[in-house]
């Protein structure tokens, strides 16, 4: 690791401790050659994660863009913030942990209508009718009878 104080590349670690998220470690470095101290990160390089949209375009994943659309389907419910946060954090998760670096836009719409279903009903029938693009009432009624019949 280079000192960026007077560029030599001679330095030796101090001190060693994960980060308080627990996804970096910190370490304490010393220049060799002006003795001056300083801090690095290290962290896993991650490849990014890429959306398959229904059109054929691909763009890299946005948890923000997953979080509006939560937060868009929950609006004037009784869900805490936290737990929508919590929610885009395990579908990411999940996401990342499959073996595929491109995931289709259809497979995350899937999570998060499984998660909301058990959730809030109100906010699953909200997202679905973006999702599933109803073009009338009966598109509406067809998916509140499945979800009766799955109470």
């Amino acid at each position: 690791m280079r000192c960026p104080y007077c560029g030599t590349a001679d330095s030796r670690v101090l001190d060693s401790r994960p980060t308080e998220e627990g996804n970096s470690v910190r370490r304490r470095r010393e220049c060799g050659e002006c003795g001056k101290r300083f801090t690095t990160y290290e962290r896993v390089d991650e490849l990014p994660l890429i959306v398959v949209k229904k059109d054929g375009r691909r763009e890299f994943f946005n948890k923000q863009k997953l979080l509006a659309g939560l937060t868009t389907a929950c609006q004037k419910r009784p869900i805490p913030t936290n737990l929508l946060d919590q929610m885009a954090e395990e579908i990411e998760r999940d996401l990342k942990n499959n073996a595929d670096r491109e995931v289709q836009s259809s497979d995350i719409g899937e999570q998060v209508m499984m998660r909301l279903r058990d959730l809030d009903e109100v906010a699953y029938v909200r997202f679905a009718s973006v999702y599933h693009e109803f073009r009338d009432v009966q598109g509406f009624m067809r998916e509140i009878e499945q979800l009766i019949k799955k109470k």
